[in-house]
């Protein structure tokens, strides 16, 4: 089947190597999600990319009846902090072995009220505080230079579906709110969030970008599903974030994604 080489990346590079799989969904696990649940009859892809190694092995297998690629974001023993994350690597990889339709799933902090522990929320807006990273495939050698749209950050189409799904399965989400993407790997001061307050920002997260990005620039489909561990500093009532208590809401939110899921695809 004919490939188009996606845009800013030059085609020798995108001639390397072509994998053929059929993928109906791609899912890129972050902190707390290191293994697909009911994920079956798998098989493991080490993917040689223009631009080093992914995170990990994709694993592609049955869900739902529908064939499905899972990717940790940080690798499956959580070995890559949030700025060493092969952003570009992981995007190229999905979508060389066919994904399309890309969901982010996201470890957050919850600035708005309503924004608490272990909500589930599907962002609509982004801005970005990163800095250092990869942030463009346009940035290799003999590759020509485009500008994409990124007026709405995320697939609209594909975030509708999210949300419909969600409502499916009978699980709780918010719609909308703007994700703050920060540095990392450390947790943000009480200034920083208030600044990200007054910025607009109702969500913090450390690997929202460039992988937004970078899934635009590959035309690749791509929503986030943003699950809240803590509330941000200065935004609860805890005098200090315990990294226990995050694990362990994140725990509890992270066993809603399946159903969610399931219900994305049998849609």
């Amino acid at each position: 089947m004919p490939r188009v080489s996606p845009r800013c990346v030059p085609d020798l590079l995108w001639q390397r190597r072509t994998y053929i799989v059929t993928i109906d969904l791609a899912v890129i696990g972050g902190s707390g999600l290191y293994k697909f649940p009911g994920l079956e009859h798998t098989e493991r892809h080490a993917l040689d990319t223009p631009y080093g190694p992914a995170s990990g092995d994709v694993v592609v297998g049955d869900f739902a009846g529908r064939r499905v690629a899972f990717l940790a974001r940080h690798g499956e023993s959580h070995s890559l902090p949030p700025h060493r994350v092969n952003y570009r690597a992981n995007l190229w990889a999905l979508h060389s072995l066919g994904a399309r339709r890309v969901i982010g799933v996201n470890a957050v902090g919850g600035i708005r009220t309503d924004m608490g522990p272990r909500v589930l929320v599907v962002p609509d807006q982004i801005i970005d505080y990163t800095h250092g990273r990869y942030t463009s495939y346009c940035d290799v050698d003999g590759a020509e230079v485009k500008h994409i749209d990124f007026s709405e950050p995320y697939t609209e189409s594909l975030r509708r579906a999210l949300i419909t799904a969600a409502g499916q399965a009978g699980r709780a989400v918010i719609d909308g709110g703007c994700y703050g993407a920060t540095q990392g790997p450390r947790l943000e001061t009480r200034a920083e969030i208030a600044r990200m307050k007054r910025d607009g920002c109702d969500l913090v997260g450390m690997t929202g970008m460039p992988e937004a990005t970078l899934a635009r620039e590959l035309e690749i489909d791509y929503a986030c599903l943003a699950l809240v561990a803590n509330f941000a500093a200065g935004c609860g009532d805890e005098a200090e974030i315990s990294i226990e208590e995050i694990f362990a809401h994140l725990a509890a939110a992270t066993a809603e994604v399946p159903a969610i899921l399931a219900a994305l695809l049998k849609s």
